[in-house]
């Protein structure tokens, strides 16, 4: 089990796992699999939504050909440390994919702001995670933090450009 959120707060999972093809036939509804099963799963499009599960050291070029099909990409957070899921994230986005963006993993409150900010649209925790950070925490979270390390995503300048303006305003 796991706990699903959005900006909005909780919310429930439509989408069934599937891990290999023989089991694309028992799910009925929409299906997220992983790169292994996506060319069956889009041959024989038995569900009516299908969601693509990947790593977050996958290759944007690996998922490329198959944005138009997917109404979904899960991307896999192998710990809350590791941000490169919100890198590709944000290359899916300038992609062009307009589907929903899922995290998945690990992640704590503190990483809502920056994950909604690089494209994500939903979290999902393992029941672990959520137990340790419910989801009037993430809530929070995401109202709170405002200042963000990176540039290119979020509102305003980042915190490094904000401290090389004020170097530059400083030597003048």
């Amino acid at each position: 089990m796991s706990l699903l959120i959005g900006a909005e707060g909780p919310r429930p999972d439509a989408y069934a796992s599937v891990e290999d093809c023989a089991d694309l036939s028992l799910a009925d509804g929409p299906v997220v699999v992983p790169l292994t099963v996506i060319d069956e799963a889009l041959t024989h499009r038995r569900n009516e939504r299908i969601g693509l599960f990947v790593e977050n050291n996958v290759s944007i070029e690996a998922i490329r050909p198959y944005l138009p099909s997917l109404s979904l990409i899960a991307i896999g957070f192998p710990s809350f440390a590791d941000g490169r899921g919100f890198s590709l994230a944000r290359r899916l986005r300038r992609a062009g994919f307009t589907g929903t963006l899922r995290a998945k993993g690990p992640l704590i409150a503190d990483e809502f702001y920056d994950a909604l900010a690089c494209g994500f649209d939903e979290v999902e925790l393992p029941d672990q995670m959520a137990a340790r950070q419910p989801p009037e925490q993430w809530l929070r979270q995401k109202d709170i933090v405002s200042a963000h390390y990176q540039s290119g995503y979020g509102e305003g300048q980042s915190i490094l450009e904000q401290r090389m303006a004020a170097r530059k305003a400083a030597a003048e």
